[in-house]
């Protein structure tokens, strides 16, 4: 049984225990709803949750286990001359689910038998054609091992599949049965559904710090195998990134860092004073109808997916700059010798975050007390006064967070510098040079045949390292200030 189908079988089973649970509860009160310890839809739900859940959560874990389960064994069919590390091995296993798939193919077409699928031989039959004459199509011929542990892998997947729909079934029935029979009008089922609801709660916001730390984990592993390769003290304080996956690499991280910090200052020192101006102008002097067409047009910019920003910084801002500071160029100066610069990605990427400040700052100036407002201008102070003396001090904490979220999305942008900033990893002042920041250099050392054995592919994963350090202790830092300042208004 398809997976999607089990699913809304168990679903389907749920919101009949839920409709039944009900009955039997009123039933018991007969119709007399006073009677019940909790309302009819507690008993329903209680019904519900104790059908889904095991149901669910056995149908999570088994589809969790069994590839694991799956691997281990197909593996050890596998010779040890097809692979040579875990990467190998990998793809090997790639091109075995691959042939499963194209026998099941095979079969549900009708070009094979279960028999045939499960005894053919790639020493008799060439195995790329007939699964290519069904529309699996196949890079190679099929070696011998492969086909076997293609087979032996469909066989388990498929009686998984079995058996794991004869569990979940069973431990949902389980479940409806045991709670429908229990389920009378003293039950306490208000109780039972709220502390299950609380679980789900707790459960949906574990999920966020797992999350979280399993990435930590994953960078923090893969950063210490980084520096058993190669040395901390040169990786930190090097000046020269030059990675060569021939031996003979340089991988400083202080020019990948100081083209992110100049690219991201050049950025919010574009968008913090124009996206604040703006929010005071539209939460302080802005008319209803003004506000209301202003406000969607500015935040209509958050939505433009970011690669059209790099193409809009690679084809119209980059020669513009170079027209005015080329050589050449209107302004007569030769400070511009291509179109990808610093200043381009800093200045495209300067409005893509002016909705971020614009949008955050200006919810933030609006959640000030009114009562403010009216105390500063019954004193006799003027609008410009009480903006700039009453209205920003208190609006300060939550705008102090408005720029530290563009700052941290300007950090970890990456289309427009690629197409913006250019490649070049080098310390230079000049903002009219082509640089290029950490996240794009992560993107250019994951990708391609990279050797995930080898310090210039592990140093993707150092520099994600050392750049979630760093924005860390920058929140730390906001956080500090945030707070400073708000025990000022409290």
């Amino acid at each position: 049984m398809p997976i999607l189908w089990l699913f809304v079988l168990v679903l389907a089973l749920g919101l009949i225990g839920f409709v039944l649970g009900r009955m039997r509860a009123l039933k018991d009160a007969h119709g007399d709803i006073r009677q019940l310890h909790s309302l009819p839809n507690y008993y329903g739900a209680n019904v519900l949750f104790a059908t889904l859940i095991p149901g669910f959560a056995v149908m999570v874990i088994w589809l969790i286990a069994q590839p694991m389960v799956i691997q281990s064994q197909v593996t050890s069919l596998i010779p040890e001359r097809a692979y040579t590390d875990a990467g190998s091995l990998n793809l090997v296993m790639s091109d075995v689910r691959r042939v499963a798939e194209g026998l099941d193919v095979a079969v549900a077409e009708g070009a094979m038998t279960h028999e045939q699928a499960r005894d053919i031989r790639s020493e008799f039959t060439d195995v790329r054609a007939r699964l290519g004459a069904v529309g699996v199509a196949l890079g190679s011929n099929v070696e011998p091992y492969v086909l076997q542990a293609a087979q032996k892998y469909r066989t388990l997947s498929n009686g998984g599949l079995w058996l794991m729909t004869a569990l979940v079934l069973g431990a949902a029935v389980l479940g409806f049965v045991l709670s429908y029979l229990r389920t009378n009008k003293e039950q306490r089922s208000r109780n039972s559904v709220e502390r299950v609801v609380l679980a789900l709660l707790i459960g949906a916001a574990s999920i966020a710090i797992l999350t979280t730390l399993g990435i930590v984990l994953s960078l923090f592993s893969n950063t210490i195998e980084f520096f058993k390769l190669y040395p901390a003290k040169d990786f930190f304080f090097g000046l020269t990134w030059s990675p060569s996956f021939g031996g003979g690499s340089e991988l400083g991280i202080l020019p990948l860092f100081w083209g992110t910090f100049y690219i991201s200052f050049i950025a919010l020192a574009v968008a913090v004073p124009i996206g604040l101006f703006a929010a005071v102008y539209l939460s302080e002097y802005a008319g209803p109808k003004v506000r209301a067409i202003a406000k969607p047009l500015l935040e209509v910019l958050a939505g433009i997916p970011t690669i059209v920003y790099g193409l809009f910084a690679l084809l119209t801002v980059g020669p513009l700059l170079v027209n005015l500071f080329g050589d050449g160029g209107a302004l007569g100066v030769d400070w511009m010798k291509g179109g990808t610069a610093v200043m381009t990605a800093g200045l495209v990427m300067g409005v893509m975050l002016i909705p971020f400040v614009s949008s955050l700052s200006d919810d933030i100036i609006n959640a000030v007390p009114q009562a403010m407002r009216d105390g500063s201008l019954g004193l006799g102070a003027t609008k410009s006064e009480t903006v700039k003396q009453v209205i920003l001090p208190a609006a300060l904490p939550g705008i102090v967070g408005a720029i530290l979220l563009a700052a941290s999305r300007a950090i970890g942008e990456t289309m427009i510098v690629v197409l913006g900033a250019g490649a070049a990893a080098r310390l230079s002042a000049n903002p009219f040079e082509a640089m290029t920041t950490v996240t794009a250099k992560i993107v250019s050392q994951l990708t391609g045949d990279a050797d995930f054995s080898s310090p210039e592919a592990l140093v993707a994963f150092a520099l994600g390292m050392t750049l979630f350090v760093i924005t860390l202790a920058l929140n730390i830092f906001a956080l500090y200030i945030v707070r400073k300042y708000r025990e000022q208004y409290d």
